[in-house]
């Protein structure tokens, strides 16, 4: 028979892993550190293994990254039972936690949001992060859902193509006349190996990418600056501090307004995104789920 998981414990466990430490945990609960500490260690009795590792802050084992999740479910599907039988506060909003890359949020993410029904009163917490690591807080369960460029479901989540996100290789006029030979006969994979490049952060592999397609396999250059916001980065290529893989959403304003310009309109990089989310039947995520999927249909590229 399936032990089952004591909800006053786990519910301390998640406690603990939200304020970072037992004495914390204690506070916020109203209970002496050690009843915290006994709490903690008969649910590891209960599931056979370890789920802390003691250390300040402390942080989830990956066994406990899976019962955090679960708590945090939970307390998700407590909050709709109670929505559903009119036993919320007056005014009590709906929160929603949500991971998203840095360019969807520059872009297109916000408007999603603006397509969710008022009467759900949501209020949402965005995490920016990379796509290629959003479906990390996912397993974390530090999310709800995400954003991601991985198409394989975790562990309790449901998975949906979202689209395609454009870039465009683009240095403002100066820059590219001097660095990369535009306006003369140089081939462009000649030069762009040695030009200055802007890279959002080190995990950041858009314009190494690029420059490995043109040239079969060299890598871009090494005068590298790191602008770690969405703005941020068009704002830099468009300074003339370096070329860079822009969203084809921001670039077509400054591409307009001669600020920009495009080095290989024929050489457009995509990155698939899909919508990753738990297995709730909550209204407010499903809810907030359809409206990412309608605005991406919109403003994204189609797989």
């Amino acid at each position: 028979m399936m032990s089952q998981l004591p909800l006053d414990l786990v519910r301390t466990l998640l406690t603990v892993v939200d304020e970072g430490t037992f004495d914390a945990a204690a506070g916020a609960l109203h209970v002496t550190p050690s009843a915290v500490s006994q709490r903690v260690k008969a649910l590891e009795q209960r599931v056979g293994r370890v789920l802390l590792i003691r250390e300040k802050p402390v942080r989830p084992t990956e066994s406990g990254e899976v019962v955090v999740r679960f708590a945090r479910q939970l307390a998700r599907l407590e909050h709709d039972a109670h929505a559903a039988l009119g036993m919320t506060g007056a005014g009590e909003t709906t929160r929603v936690s949500i991971a998203v890359n840095a360019d969807s949020l520059a872009t297109w993410f916000l408007p999603a949001l603006t397509r969710v029904p008022e009467e759900l009163r949501p209020c949402y917490e965005l995490l920016r992060e990379d796509e290629q690591h959003t479906a990390r807080l996912l397993r974390e369960g530090l999310v709800m859902a995400a954003v991601t460029s991985a198409p394989d479901a975790v562990a309790g989540c449901s998975v949906r193509p979202l689209g395609r996100m454009r870039y465009v290789p683009c240095a403002a006029p100066a820059f590219a006349e001097r660095w990369l030979g535009v306006g003369s006969d140089v081939p462009l994979k000649d030069v762009i190996v040695d030009a200055p490049v802007v890279f959002f952060d080190r995990r950041d592999d858009f314009q190494n990418a690029f420059v490995r397609r043109l040239t079969r396999g060299r890598p871009s250059g090494a005068r590298r600056h790191y602008v770690p916001t969405s703005e941020g980065f068009a704002d830099a290529v468009a300074a003339g501090m370096g070329w860079g893989m822009v969203p084809a959403a921001q670039a077509g304003r400054l591409l307009d307004a001669g600020r920009l310009v495009n080095l290989a309109p024929e050489r457009t990089m995509d990155a698939p995104l899909f919508w990753q989310q738990w297995k709730l039947d909550s209204p407010a995520l499903t809810a907030v789920a359809e409206a990412v999927a309608a605005e991406a249909a919109e403003a994204l590229e189609s797989v």
